[in-house]
């Protein structure tokens, strides 16, 4: 397979994996919910790379469907590059905004996307697909790292959104009016999507009744023949007196799809039409019966939005201009709602005015689902803007102007009144370092710390409903019972040792062992096998496990 070579992609390729777990602290005067929870609906207010590394112990591969709007490096757009990679090339990129004077600016633009992808990937379900926004300015590179880092064989489609209802008449060659959205799939082969179901309005053909459909009476593919229905073969009388059997084209005998008591029956309700071909009749049966027919949906998206859709739509949440872009809400509704179910995660890691949140609120209105969304967002506006949008989404829009371009707002009753729902907004804290544990330079949480080792060791979602602090009870594993000995402070962790007294009131050994982490150890080799414990030492053997 072709690969895609860039300035910095070495340096970038892995530094996922070095990216340092973050604290995710609680913002209860900005959430909208009476229980702060990491199971909520979710704000996150912080830089998205980090986010999402502090996200992998609860939601590593949950997300069903992901949706994120990156800049499309226009060269207008402002954006700089913030990662802090170990390279000298890219320590000299930091902070400096992306123009279209700079020749660098695909090479930044794809050192700042591959991390992220690569975390994006770890946090999809093996059923999950991510759809990504984007246009003619880097929608080709995006393809190519996209088959590097998801497999080619897991490209799902490439969808043509019609963006712009007019043209531009400042254009200088063409009026661009398209975007695209890139879909890829974390494993194609157990992919599900929904089918366009469409029900029939009558037919091309009209009697007394209505419209109707014409549906050949005489049987057709396996078991046509007299000799395999031989109760199906009878003469129908024809207006004109004369008997119709069901001879198949070739002249040899066929059969009826009917009874000849029901056909008898369908003729009397007027439900029968008899046509004449070439001198012969043949018999249809009129099909009023709404029939459903169900198609894959195509790759090009009408219908669902403009861009200065999505702007009427925010305008008329807030009553003014607050955002310069922002993608419609039917545009993300109709992506989430191909690949996801009731209960589906949605994630959007670049979510600006927040319309996935709203999207996501908007389609569990319209089919009764209970699918959560994820939005962090790396801006100042994020309480402000991005909150306040889903504050206003769920609790009612009263008082927006009405507009009659909108395909939203005050238009939409169930929006008027609010979808309802509830949400945890949290910020990045601290890094969850191990050096500066041992320093004493700085202390995560008992929760944040449990969060982080029990992902880190286990490799499965950390339950925080399950973790017991009194009991230093953190979690369950497949293979573990999982404990920890841990306080934020300096004294606690170097005065606690895990002890015999302490390794006896854990219970009786019972089959699963038990993994604890503590300062230190005061219980030898054959005591801890005996007692079915697997030791690791805070903070030197955190990766011993899972390495």
């Amino acid at each position: 397979m072709p690969s895609l070579n860039f300035k910095g992609k070495s340096a970038v390729w892995n530094h996922h994996l070095s990216v340092p777990s973050h604290e995710l602290v609680p913002k209860k005067q900005k959430s909208l919910t009476k229980k702060l929870s990491l199971q909520d609906n979710l704000i996150i207010h912080g830089d998205n790379l980090l986010a999402l590394k502090a996200l992998l112990p609860t939601y590593a591969g949950k997300v069903k469907c992901i949706y994120i709007d990156p800049p499309y490096n226009t060269g207008n757009e402002g954006w700089a590059y913030n990662d802090n990679v170990n390279s000298p090339m890219l320590q000299d990129w930091l902070g400096k905004a992306v123009d279209r004077e700079d020749l660098t600016r695909h090479d930044k633009w794809l050192c700042m996307m591959t991390p992220r992808l690569k975390l994006l990937r770890e946090l999809l379900r093996e059923d999950g697909v991510i759809c990504i926004s984007i246009d003619d300015n880097e929608v080709h590179k995006l393809r190519m790292l996209m088959d590097e880092i998801f497999g080619e064989n897991n490209f799902f489609a490439s969808y043509i959104w019609v963006a712009r209802a007019g043209r531009d008449h400042t254009a200088v060659n063409v009026s661009v009016s398209h975007e695209y959205v890139i879909c890829f799939a974390r494993n194609l082969e157990q992919l599900s999507v929904k089918k366009d179901e469409r029900v029939a309005s009558g037919g091309n053909y009209e009697d007394e009744i209505g419209p109707y459909r014409r549906e050949q009476l005489r049987q057709w593919g396996t078991h046509d023949t007299r000799k395999d229905r031989p109760s199906m073969f009878y003469p129908v009388k024809a207006p004109n007196g004369a008997k119709v059997l069901p001879m198949k084209d070739d002249g040899s005998e066929g059969c009826w799809r009917v009874s000849e008591e029901r056909m008898n029956r369908m003729i009397k309700a007027g439900d029968v039409e008899f046509v004449l071909v070439d001198g012969k009749y043949q018999l249809y049966a009129k099909k009023r019966d709404g029939r459903i027919t169900k198609t894959a949906f195509g790759t090009l998206l009408q219908g669902v939005g403009t861009a200065s859709t999505g702007t009427i739509e925010l305008n008329e949440i807030f009553g003014k201009k607050v955002f310069n872009t922002t993608k419609p809400v039917g545009l993300i509704k109709y992506l989430i709602n191909l690949v996801t179910q009731e209960n589906s995660i949605v994630l959007d890691s670049f979510a600006g005015s927040g319309t996935t949140a709203h999207a996501t609120l908007a389609l569990n209105a319209e089919d009764g689902g209970n699918r959560k969304f994820i939005l962090i967002e790396c801006e100042d506006y994020a309480d402000k803007i991005t909150a306040e949008r889903v504050r206003r989404v769920m609790n009612g829009v009263k008082g927006a102007p009405t507009s009659a371009k909108a395909t939203a707002g005050k238009k939409d009753e169930k929006l008027k009144k609010g979808y309802g729902g509830t949400f945890s907004y949290f910020e990045l804290g601290k890094p969850i370092e191990l050096e500066s544990i041992l320093e004493g330079k700085s202390f995560p949480s008992y929760r944040d710390f449990a969060r982080y080792l029990f992902y880190t060791a286990t490799g499965e979602e950390f339950d925080e409903d399950a973790m017991d602090e009194k009991k230093n009870f953190i979690g369950e594993s497949k293979e573990y019972k999982v404990y920890l000995f841990y306080k934020p402070d300096i004294a606690y962790l170097k005065s606690t040792a895990f002890t015999l007294d302490r390794a006896r009131a854990l219970g009786p050994y019972n089959k699963k062992k038990r993994l604890v982490f503590a300062p230190v150890k005061f219980l030898d080799f054959d005591q801890l096998e005996e007692l079915g414990i697997a030791f690791a030492q805070l903070p030197f053997e955190i990766y011993k496990l899972s390495s």
